[in-house]
């Protein structure tokens, strides 16, 4: 099992270690009828906030999973990189498409399946594209390396109240979208403005590596939506394969077609 590596975990590790060489110097420096005083009971939230992926930490593989998908990839923070996969299925068509970030550099490959050769009728090459940011329209239209919680689980942690540790390594709370109001914005198209008072109930789970695996978000139905869940997953910490840039022979500069496909 992997060991993890992440500041936090060391934090850990180094406040237990503290605790304990204070607790027998108190009983050695002490008669029998004196009784160390007890270290109040760690805070399931912070706790579950110290599980977050950061900096420190090697890659690992995540999955973000809501009612209209999923998306998943490869975080790599000590190269600053990103694999992202997403998959759009239309009723003629299924559309694949990859992006690879490091640091400032961004480079994108595009897979259509269906009846018709949509992707040659576009000109578009089949391997890995590199992109110019300055021809793409719009700060939205192309990802970017924005550090190791794309799931923007922190913000979620953050707004939730009566954190709670049940079985092993389970928590249970309430999110408060009010507490947090950007929450609106990372769970753009499944909760709106005039959910802002919603209480929404919140699972999450820390595997014994000390990492945060998994967080799920129930979401009420609102309108015509139906319920849902909002689902976010970080596993194989150390095991994920390291995001590292293209070479010029694995990769070709993106044609015309390419933006005009992201800017359209």
């Amino acid at each position: 099992m992997t060991q993890r590596s992440g500041s936090t975990a060391t934090t850990r590790r180094l406040a237990t270690t503290a605790v304990a060489l204070l607790a027998a110097t108190l009983v050695a420096g002490c008669d029998d009828k004196t009784t160390p005083e007890a270290a109040p009971p760690p805070d399931p939230k912070q706790q579950l906030l110290a599980a977050v992926p950061d900096e420190q930490d090697p890659a690992f593989r995540f999955t973000i999973s809501d009612a209209s998908g999923d998306v998943s990839g490869v975080i790599d923070p000590v190269n600053q990189g990103m694999n992202i996969d997403t998959v759009t299925k239309d009723e003629d068509f299924t559309l694949e498409m990859s992006y690879r970030m490091v640091e400032s550099r961004t480079w994108m490959k595009v897979n259509f399946k269906g009846a018709q050769d949509i992707q040659k009728l576009m000109k578009l090459p089949t391997k890995w594209m590199a992109l110019d940011p300055t021809k793409v329209e719009g700060p939205d239209s192309l990802p970017s390396y924005e550090g190791t919680d794309p799931g923007n689980v922190a913000a979620i942690i953050r707004a939730a109240t009566d954190v709670q540790l049940g079985e092993p390594g389970t928590y249970t709370g309430v999110v408060d979208l009010s507490a947090e109001p950007e929450l609106v914005d990372h769970l753009e198209g499944l909760v709106t403005l005039g959910d802002a008072s919603a209480q929404l109930p919140l699972t999450a789970v820390v595997g014994a590596d000390g990492n945060l695996s998994s967080l799920t978000l129930d979401i009420p139905a609102s309108g015509k939506k139906k319920a849902s869940e909002y689902v976010v997953e970080y596993v194989d910490f150390g095991d994920a394969p390291q995001v590292v840039p293209f070479t010029d022979d694995s990769a070709q500069q993106a044609p015309a077609a390419a933006y005009d496909l992201l800017n359209s």
